[in-house]
């Protein structure tokens, strides 16, 4: 909490994007039993889930086991996800009728998440913070036109750039779901909020300006915030940093491919960063990660605001003996 506001920290904390998950055994106990969106409604396995890493792994944040999509679903997206393949939703939105089926009046149906965000921060019992999320419009978007996973995204692009006022009416009303969502989650407990834009970078600058960016700071602006940090994540942020900026988060997460100093120097004195180790770093020998892990931190020696974390998610086969070793080197270190 204190990197996040930009205040004095002995070492970075750490927490890492797909902490609970796929490449843990414990995980695919639980996984093996009941289906994805079973977990996530069912306010005890979402708990069960988000307490491995704060358990195995002595992570120095929490984050809600959930998914981005749920806000899509609520809104009356038929969502199944398969093993394998991923999300699917059965009825795509792919012109005005379908926008205007789309309900926006859904924190009721959101509910099991707030119950899940109590559960939880009952067994944290103020060991660590809990970070809650959301998908960004854009990206919730991308899903629901596509029907699922797209590599290029062409079915979303085709409505920005040949039916803009659609896209806007689309994203405009996810936009607002998530804003009350968010609310609802903070209002639950949450100590934090990340918002995932996680397909960013599929976008050109003026596009993403447009069409993402423009919802983000909507949603930022009418969230209850008040010693909630707000963390914004997007795949693309070392391009699209100084646009996020914009929208006043309190910290941006950074993708790997951008020199993290020179980043935080490009943005406002207050505004801290998070990120940005290569994920594959983890597939590598032990020695690497401290190399790296070390190399990272002596870049950002001096800086306040600096959360470490990686610069996606965690993959699935990666060894937990890699990932739990990099949260050791990081918790060992002094500046």
């Amino acid at each position: 909490m204190k990197a996040a506001f930009s205040k004095e920290t002995e070492r970075p904390p750490i927490w890492m994007m797909r902490q609970a998950g796929r490449f843990m055994p414990e995980y695919w106990e639980i996984k093996n039993k009941y289906s994805f969106l079973e977990m996530c409604k069912t306010p005890e396995l979402a708990a069960d889930v988000t307490m491995l890493p704060v358990d195995l792994l002595d992570i120095d944040a929490a984050i809600l086991f959930s998914d981005i999509l749920v806000t899509a679903e609520a809104m009356g997206g038929d969502l199944s996800f398969t093993q394998g393949i991923g999300p699917k939703f059965a009825n795509p939105v792919r012109n005005q009728n379908d926008i205007d089926q789309l309900s926006v009046e859904v924190t009721d149906k959101l509910q099991y998440v707030a119950d899940a965000i109590k559960v939880i921060q009952q067994r944290l019992n103020g060991r660590i913070p809990l970070i809650g999320f959301a998908g960004a419009p854009f990206t919730v978007m991308s899903y629901l036109v596509e029907g699922g996973s797209s590599k290029d995204f062409k079915l979303t692009k085709l409505m920005l750039h040949n039916h803009p006022e659609m896209a806007h009416s689309l994203l405009a009303k996810i936009a607002k779901v998530t804003t009350n969502y968010l609310n609802l989650q903070i209002e639950a407990g949450v100590n934090a909020v990340q918002i995932f834009d996680s397909w960013a970078l599929a976008l050109s600058w003026d596009d993403y300006r447009e069409f993402s960016h423009r919802y983000i700071t909507e949603i930022i602006n009418n969230l209850n915030r008040k010693d909630i940090p707000v963390i914004s994540f997007c795949k693309g942020s070392s391009v699209f940093a100084p646009i996020m900026a914009e929208a006043k988060p309190d910290v941006i997460s950074v993708d790997w491919n951008a020199d993290l100093l020179d980043i935080k120097k490009r943005l406002p004195v207050q505004m801290a960063v998070q990120g940005n180790l290569d994920p594959h770093i983890l597939y590598a020998d032990q020695k690497v990660i401290k190399d790296r892990i070390h190399k990272l931190f002596e870049r950002m020696r001096g800086q306040n605001g600096f959360i470490c974390n990686l610069g996606h998610g965690i993959m699935p086969d990666i060894p937990f003996d890699n990932v739990k070793y990099a949260v050791e080197v990081v918790k060992e270190f002094r500046y």
